[in-house]
């Protein structure tokens, strides 16, 4: 299907059973919360979505299910997170063959690239499939910088289309801006910097707490780009307090918790993450209650 990189688009979470096998209910439960808010699109098998430990087998499961649920109502997005380019070329067949509208595509896990390598990766990988691809720009959590100037190098791949900007460097959109006008779509893939990127003309976000919080996400991005700052910025002050759950090592654990807690989720993760306890668990279930208690009637 064809379609804009425009709105929010849930990372979504990979909901387990306590016998650690995909919950496909849990699953179909938070995408229909995301349906219904509004979203524009969603993301399977991103950081959120623990790239890392799930399957191969488990990421055809989730995007076909998603694929015949959503019945092209919005683009479903499949992640490449991989070490090696075979690999990745490998998952770009698959996103096409199951039926994904997009691509999600990191650098190369492990092996922190060069820019000569970092480049020559991503153009491979784009050449091998007709499906649009969003680059993922972390190189605070995956070391590799995606600047603005490589992207001069990508210009000539025509179905790269689309920036995740998570470098918490705001600048970064204004360069991109003034570099390439509209030629790449920018989304804030940093919950506690959406605002600020939406407020300078981010095209959309890549969203980790819409999983707990999905209407109040999407409401601040509806409020922005209709001009209603204050609005916007009420909710976003609530909102912050959760949105910083986003931004630690333990994102997983604590969402997953903030999605249990609004009912549209569990807290069961995937080895070697381990399900929070303690003071940890009683400390996050503080921040996510509150939240929770003072949650904005929109």
């Amino acid at each position: 299907m064809s379609f804009e990189w425009k709105g929010v688009f849930p990372a979504l979470l990979t909901p387990f059973t306590k016998e650690d096998e995909l919950d496909l209910p849990v699953y179909q439960q938070n995408l229909q919360a995301q349906l219904d808010a509004g979203v524009k699109g969603i993301i399977i098998g991103g950081s959120l979505g623990e790239a890392s430990t799930i399957m191969v087998e488990e990421k055809e499961k989730l995007v076909r299910f998603s694929v015949d649920y959503l019945g092209g109502k919005i683009p479903v997005i499949l992640n490449i997170a991989e070490s090696t380019t075979r690999d990745a070329i490998a998952q770009a067949e698959n996103a096409g063959k199951w039926g994904a509208d997009g691509i999600m595509l990191l650098p190369p896990m492990r092996y922190k690239t060069d820019d000569r390598e970092t480049v020559t990766y991503f153009k491979t990988v784009a050449r091998s499939t007709a499906l649009p691809i969003m680059i993922y720009n972390n190189p605070v959590d995956y070391k590799i910088d995606t600047r603005p100037e490589l992207f001069e190098q990508l210009l000539d791949c025509l179905n790269i289309t689309a920036l995740k900007e998570s470098s918490r460097d705001v600048t970064n959109l204004t360069r991109m801006k003034n570099r390439f006008g509209d030629r790449f779509k920018i989304l804030c893939g940093v919950d506690t910097l959406a605002m600020e990127e939406l407020c300078l003309g981010a095209d959309g976000w890549v969203a980790g707490l819409v999983c707990a919080f999905p209407v109040e996400t999407v409401a601040i991005y509806e409020l922005v780009k209709a001009g209603k700052i204050a609005e916007a910025r009420a909710i976003y002050r609530w909102f912050m307090p959760l949105l910083e759950l986003d931004i630690h090592p333990k994102l997983v654990q604590y969402i997953k918790l903030a999605a249990a807690q609004t009912g549209i989720g569990n807290e069961y993760v995937r080895a070697p993450r381990l399900m929070l306890e303690g003071e940890e668990r009683e400390r996050i279930l503080k921040i996510i209650s509150n939240g929770i208690a003072t949650r904005p009637a929109l």
